[in-house]
């Protein structure tokens, strides 16, 4: 395997194919003295030589042939820079054909359209190969795609854990073991750890980096009571403490109507923000010196007082005749006029140009109105802050939107979808509050800056001491420090932390080893891939039962792709056609404990990481006998 990147994505990655998989990576780094380049180095001397690190100046065909990319099984590119990494992939299909590409995009249409490139690029090269079987050489993927759904999930009350599979909702809640075989779901996904873990204030997500594999470890022996126990049987499940808490998977139909309509936080088309309270009173005071110019006019001269008005206007903008063959009155009040317009008029032009700067900034970036409630307030409109605004507007959810760079990706989407931004700096004074951070649902600091985040949830939670925080952090060590501070500090509010990397690595470790995940499941500091496997060539799974295929604390059968293998759709993910009679328009979650799983079928499981790193190794080494079983 090898990885191109220096940075948090590349870290994780690394690490998870080494130390989960088992995998021999080489990264290649610009580096090892910046950026993530001191934490591959450390990795590397800890992998007991799995990962290897070569700095090169450049990502150029030498650097990937040096890396062995021309030999290697798959190649994931992960920089930020999207040129960059299509520009290595095709160096990379034209260096080796037959390697497993997986390209981090943030841009979803152009990572549709480079995935059908770089596979007709190989079926032209080997004209004798069927294109379907090329579906999953090459894999975009979007770590802020990946990372979205969670970091939602984390910050709007009701809403949990989300994972689209065959254009369905499936949804990770939480309730009670005892309510467990009573409301309708599709499995338990874990049982947690012990009632006092699971309180109000209680992080019972975390960021998803660790994976402490469950109370029972893979091959059922319990390990850790105070762990939780991911994939539990149904016995153990039945058998817990009623108190203890549950965390269940159902489905939301793409059918399924909406409840509420889409909400956007109320206000107008800015001209109000035209004319000013400035512009106005300028306006009401040369309006007020006209009119008693031309009382005086009209009092002098004795002429009609529309007459008179029009006389006095002229005398104003100094574009009258003058008045020489008049009485000496006249002549006065039309030195007074000019005089009043020539200090009138040059502060007109000021507000008037002052308005119209306003208006603009109004027109392109709303300010939260006075009434707003019941919001959420994101800081940071980067790439991971412009994937969850357009998440939460398709809610229809009210968001204000925090962002001191008034150049960031996600301030034309707030423009677009007339969110309210502040373009400030988060940590300054008086910031949250103009943000109405006081009377919001939740607080999202998804800068790409720990400390920012941090002094940013501290600031709204002096504003709101039972505010909602969702982190984003990346030191899990770091990061559990300060959810047990905050969580001591205010126990009555819920403070949440996630690693953005850390749940976008499974997927993108998934792709290189040819499996497509879905989506991930964070269960406190540990996670659970919902994933797409085929059934064929795995003896863990080909010619066993759904019963007999489920592992406790490893691995779990979800549902059966009912489609033709010519009609397999490569995406789970996506939307397919409409008209099936299943739940799903090609999956059947209904599967009946004693069907026997054939080599054609494509299945849908939830696993740890290291169940899937065990079902990986059984499909690559069939004769390698799996850790024995065990019911716990």
């Amino acid at each position: 395997m090898v990885v191109c990147g220096d940075d948090a994505l590349a870290y994780r990655l690394a690490r998870e194919l080494a130390g989960l998989y088992g995998e021999e990576v080489t990264v290649l780094v610009p580096s090892l003295r910046r950026g993530y380049g001191p934490w591959i180095a450390a990795l590397a001397d800890d992998s007991d030589g799995l990962v290897e690190v070569l700095e090169v100046p450049g990502y150029d065909d030498a650097a990937l042939l040096d890396a062995g990319v021309d030999r290697a099984t798959a190649l994931a590119l992960t920089s930020e820079d999207d040129q960059e990494n299509i520009h290595l992939a095709l160096r990379a299909r034209r260096l080796n054909p037959d390697v497993r590409l997986v390209v981090r995009l943030f841009k979803r249409k152009l990572g549709r359209r480079l995935e059908d490139l770089l596979d007709r690029a190989v079926s032209a090269r080997l004209p004798g190969l069927d294109r379907r079987s090329l579906a999953a050489t090459t894999t975009v993927l979007s770590d802020a795609d990946t990372a979205a759904p969670a970091l939602v999930a984390a910050a709007v009350a009701g809403v949990s854990k989300t994972v689209q599979a065959d254009g369905m909702l499936l949804r990770a809640v939480e309730r009670p073991a005892s309510e467990a075989g009573v409301q309708p779901a599709l499995c338990t996904l874990a049982l947690m750890s012990a009632p006092a873990a699971v309180t109000e204030g209680g992080d019972l997500e975390g960021d998803g980096d660790s994976d402490p594999s469950d109370a029972t470890d893979t091959t059922g022996v319990t390990a850790h009571s105070d762990h939780p126990r991911l994939l539990p049987a149904d016995a153990v499940v039945a058998a817990a403490d009623p108190d203890r808490r549950v965390i269940v998977l159902e489905t939301i139909t793409r059918d399924e109507p909406r409840t509420t309509p889409p909400v956007r936080l109320p206000g107008a088309f800015p001209l109000g923000s035209f004319f000013s309270r400035r512009l106005r009173a300028a306006i009401a005071g040369l309006a007020a010196v006209v009119v008693l110019f031309a009382l005086l006019t009209w009092k002098i001269t004795g002429k009609p007082f529309l007459e008179a008005t029009h006389l006095a206007l002229l005398d104003v903008f100094a574009i009258g005749d003058p008045a020489l063959d008049e009485e000496p009155e006249r002549r006065i009040l039309q030195l007074l006029s000019a005089l009043s317009g020539m200090l009138l008029l040059p502060l007109l032009l000021a507000v008037v140009l002052e308005s119209y700067g306003t208006f603009r900034a109004a027109s392109g970036l709303r300010r939260p109105p006075r009434g707003t409630a019941d919001h959420v307030v994101l800081v940071g409109l980067g790439r991971i802050g412009t994937r969850v605004l357009d998440r939460l507007h398709a809610l229809g959810i009210p968001v204000v939107c925090v962002e001191r760079d008034q150049n960031a990706r996600g301030i034309a989407l707030a423009r677009s979808l007339k969110v309210p931004v502040l373009v400030a700096d988060a940590t300054e004074e008086g910031v949250l509050e103009a943000a109405r951070i006081g009377r919001s649902r939740a607080l999202l600091a998804l800068t790409s800056n720990d400390s920012i985040n941090l002094e940013t949830a501290l600031y709204a939670r002096e504003c709101n001491p039972v505010l909602r925080v969702v982190l984003r952090l990346f030191d899990d060590r770091f990061a559990a420090t300060v959810n047990q501070a905050l969580r001591e500090s205010y126990p009555d509010a819920l403070t949440r932390s996630r690693s953005v990397s850390a749940l976008a690595a499974p997927s993108f470790a998934g792709a290189m080893m040819g499996r497509h995940v879905l989506g991930a499941v964070a269960v406190e500091r540990g996670v659970l891939l919902i994933a797409a496997m085929d059934v064929g060539g795995c003896p863990e799974l080909e010619g066993r039962t759904i019963a007999e295929a489920f592992r406790p604390g490893a691995w779990r059968v979800l549902a059966l792709d009912l489609s033709s293998p010519d009609d397999r759709q490569p995406d789970l993910a996506t939307t397919p056609h409409t008209g099936s009679r299943h739940l799903g328009t090609g999956l059947e979650w209904n599967l009946h404990p004693g069907h026997v799983l054939g080599p054609q079928d494509r299945v849908l499981l939830a696993a740890t990481r290291r169940g899937l790193g065990l079902l990986q190794s059984a499909c690559a080494d069939p004769g390698t006998p799996a850790p024995e079983r065990s019911g716990a």
